[in-house]
């Protein structure tokens, strides 16, 4: 039978770090059943009996965020083995809060001090025997970030759990409130399992209902214990859970004074501080966050990116792969078709996508090294004020940031939000933000027709956001969407150098999972559109046509590419290439890499997949196409994550009809503008474009009908 040990801790005490460390690639993610919230479990490295189940980062067992309810959810109802607490070291009072409670449920504890490195660094030191025996149970000293002491906690953890008896809960209060929680204790004994018997029991104190709504408790009784609290109250004139919530920080408050020694305060700002001072400037905080962006992008696009790509492309698959395929297959006696089929289908379509590994996996390591260093959660902080007067939150830039590396995380990430209207406005605009599945067709047009210009990746990034940010304005003046924007909370953690292995670890597993998708949905779309662009009726018979403009697939996009004329792209290939991107936006590109003659045209006559695309378009039908297909909707994937995570088919429906709609629009301006200056003006799709501009500005600049202006409240009508 497998031990289970849960491993708990508050945000960014370090618990994923230590989790990945303790599990390596033996993890499994999914929802907890019934909810949103992202379950990650793994098994021990060298134990495969034991099982480490990652509980949400939670600053309590209070019911009051969705991961919270699960946390407490999980070890009530699961009732793992033992917990493994991660405390961090350097701000142990705060964490102490959620140990306290964990080690009341009575299930064995075993705690790691994170950071403990940081700890000596700052002068403090920390008694852990004293900290041990005051606490009731067995203390670790770790620093996950650099590997040390994890595994020795995790075997304590094991060891505790072996030895299957039940802790006994920690006792923190004083007073009447000990001598209150006693006499509920009596009362609900034999109603309560006894090893959950105090925790209950504080429950009930503390009159919350979703914790105890199982309990069948008698009328009589439930009575008495009312009595209980009300007597505590009136005593110390307070509600029962602030005077549990003081009497707890009390507790923590003396054991701190009684093992923690911290240096003197030197009021001198820390690094930390001093680089805060400067990147989170109201006036310099955007300015540099731009400029980290240009780079980020001109390095994994331009430079060092661009150069692998090149030669991924070019070489690798163009003269060395598939310009040898060919032949090798023709010289084994097989048929024509056999041989376009594996070498410009399946190996040209995937090589199409597969030639901008490279460059993602630069970016997903710089973003990868943003993350790690702690840059990210101020860039969440600096967002929020800009997000905040458009009717988002800070928390909305965290999907969006990693709906960067893909959107179907992205989405899911917006589950941390608590407010309904916001949730749902973030996912409906997170896809906005360019995925690393979009990367390619950023690279493809800004290779083919602008020279390789990072300027066209960081463009089509900040389209992303300005999307964001025209849409927040438009949909908060809105029905559905009007109401207060929720509050924002983040810690800001320290800055720290980030270790080669989680940076590593971060940019693979981003990376992997594209890569997979080349293997798998690409592959078969590939082989689709080889067999639907390749075949097709000539002079009333059914078989493989030279001219692709005569085949099935010329036939279906030439029937419905007009939609796209107003946009600059209406032929036949555009529509089929943006049809096949809501599969997998990787299949734009491999599209192309199949309708524009695969990599065995590369060997054969030199000429590129790039060269081919820079003929059919011209730079501003080019961007347009970019752009359409950057905010529609996104793929297949992506529409289940939004699906799910709106748990409503009219919400789903209306995301994506939001984005394609927004897409539409932009894409059209940018063509029909674009069009003054080259001399191309097309009159109705120019006054088309004028009409929708002047809604966007008409919607971006008129009160908000749903908001009080006497107060700046939502109206409660519109609660």
């Amino acid at each position: 039978m497998s031990i289970k040990i849960a491993l708990a801790g508050n945000p960014n005490c370090g618990k994923t770090t230590l989790f990945n460390q303790l599990t390596g690639s033996s993890q499994y993610v999914g929802n907890w059943p019934g909810v949103t919230v992202e379950k990650k479990e793994g098994k021990l490295k060298g134990h495969k009996d034991v099982i480490i189940q990652d509980l949400p980062g939670i600053y309590s067992l209070s019911p009051y965020t969705l991961e919270e309810v699960v946390a407490r959810g999980y070890l009530v109802n699961e009732r793992p083995d033992a917990i493994l607490n991660i405390v961090d070291g350097t701000n142990i009072e705060r964490n102490l809060y959620l140990t306290t409670q964990l080690l009341e449920l009575g299930i064995p504890v075993v705690i790691a001090i994170n950071m403990m490195d940081i700890v000596r660094k700052n002068g403090d030191k920390i008694n852990v025997k004293k900290l041990s025996e005051t606490l009731g149970c067995e203390i670790i000293e770790i620093s996950a970030l650099k590997g040390e002491g994890g595994f020795e906690a995790a075997q304590k953890a094991v060891e505790a759990a072996e030895k299957k008896q039940d802790a006994t809960p920690l006792h923190v209060f004083t007073g009447s409130v000990e001598h209150a929680i006693a006499h509920i204790e009596e009362s609900v004994e034999m109603t309560v399992d006894h090893r959950y018997l105090r925790w209950f029991a504080m429950k009930l104190f503390e009159r919350d209902e979703e914790a105890v709504k199982d309990l069948n408790i008698p009328a009589d009784v439930k009575a008495h214990i009312e009595q209980h609290i009300v007597d505590c109250e009136n005593e110390m004139d307070d509600d029962a859970e602030s005077i549990i919530t003081n009497q707890r920080y009390a507790y923590i408050s003396k054991v701190c004074d009684q093992s923690v020694s911290k240096k003197a305060e030197v009021h001198n700002l820390t690094i930390s501080d001093k680089i805060d001072r400067i990147v989170t400037n109201r006036i310099l905080a955007l300015p540099i966050f731009a400029g980290i962006m240009f780079l980020i992008y001109w390095i994994s696009v331009t430079t060092i990116g661009g150069i692998v790509t090149d030669f991924t492309n070019d070489t690798l698959f163009g003269e060395w792969i598939c310009g040898n395929l060919g032949p090798a297959l023709e010289s084994i006696g097989c048929a024509d078709w056999l041989v376009g089929l594996i070498n410009d289908g399946i190996v040209g379509g995937v090589g199409a996508v597969l030639g901008f590994v490279p460059q993602m996996l630069v970016l997903f390591f710089m973003l990868s090294i943003l993350e790690q260093i702690g840059y990210m959660a101020r860039v969440a902080f600096i967002l929020d004020r800009i997000f905040r007067r458009f009717g988002l939150s800070g928390k909305s830039f965290i999907p969006m940031l990693i709906g960067s590396g893909c959107g179907v995380p992205g989405v899911m990430a917006s589950r941390t939000i608590e407010n309904e209207r916001d949730r749902h406005m973030t996912i409906m605009t997170t896809c906005f933000i360019p995925c690393g599945a979009k990367m390619p067709i950023i690279g493809l047009f800004a290779g083919a027709l602008f020279g390789g210009s990072g300027l066209v990746a960081v463009s089509a990034y900040f389209i992303g956001v300005a999307a964001i940010v025209i849409s927040g304005i438009m949909l908060k003046k809105t029905k559905p969407f009007a109401g207060e924007v929720a509050p924002f909370v983040m810690e800001l953690p320290a800055y720290h150098i980030p270790t080669a292995g989680s940076v590593l670890r971060a940019t693979w597993e981003r990376g992997w999972s594209f890569i997979k998708r080349a293997g798998t949905v690409i592959v078969a779309s590939s082989v689709v559109l080889w067999f639907l662009q390749g075949f097709g009726f000539v002079d009333g018979a059914f078989g493989m046509v030279e001219d692709n403009n005569s085949s099935l697939l010329a036939t279906i996009g030439g029937a419905i590419c007009w939609i796209f004329a107003p946009l600059g792209f209406g032929d036949w290939q555009s529509t089929v290439a943006t049809i096949t991107g809501l599969i997998a936006k990787e299949n734009v590109v491999s599209t192309f890499g199949v309708l524009f003659g695969g990599f065995s045209e590369v060997a054969e006559n030199g000429d590129e997949v790039w060269g081919q695309v820079a003929l059919h378009y011209t730079q501003l039908t080019a961007y347009s196409f970019m752009v359409f297909n950057l905010l529609c909707a996104p793929c297949f994937a992506a529409m289940g994550a939004i699906k799910r995570e709106m748990n409503n088919q009219k919400w789903f429906w209306a995301a994506i009809g939001y984005m394609c709609g927004l897409a539409y629009i932009v894409s059209m301006m940018i063509y029909q503008f674009g069009s003054l200056f080259t001399g191309n003006v097309h009159p109705v799709g120019l006054i088309v474009a004028i009409i929708e501009l002047v809604f966007i500005i008409y919607m971006l600049v008129r009160k908000n009908p749903y908001i009080d202006e006497a107060t700046g409240m939502a109206k409660k009508s519109i609660a």
